[in-house]
């Protein structure tokens, strides 16, 4: 059976980046045990142009624990890391963000 994509909006209710890493750490932790093939997170691209505070903090946590993530920017049948990950894990094909360059997401892939 194809488990479902857990999404995790990291902006709901406006936290700092420590706050925010605080939940991402819980869920990542959830999701694993439960034996979720990937995660959708909704950080926000920020209002500089240049990434927001939770991206950046985001994508720097998810480096430091050696987490398997692609860029929404590069979420694409275009991409050949992104077509690797839709095969493994086929429910990406239905995610709103497929083609859309969306900079405010990130997904992490939690199977290998």
């Amino acid at each position: 059976m194809d488990r479902p994509v857990r999404e995790l909006n990291l902006e709901l209710g406006r936290p700092d980046a420590a706050e925010a890493l605080r939940r991402l750490a819980a869920e990542v932790e959830a999701a694993r045990k439960m034996g979720t093939p990937a995660m959708k997170l909704i950080h926000g691209y920020g209002s500089s142009g240049k990434g927001g505070r939770l991206r950046t903090a985001c994508r720097t946590w998810l480096r430091q624990q050696e987490l398997c993530f692609l860029p929404g920017e590069e979420f694409s049948i275009f991409n050949q890391e992104a077509r690797r990950w839709l095969a493994l894990c086929p429910r990406l094909r239905q995610d709103r963000d497929l083609d859309a360059e969306n900079r405010g997401v990130t997904y992490v892939l939690l199977k290998k």
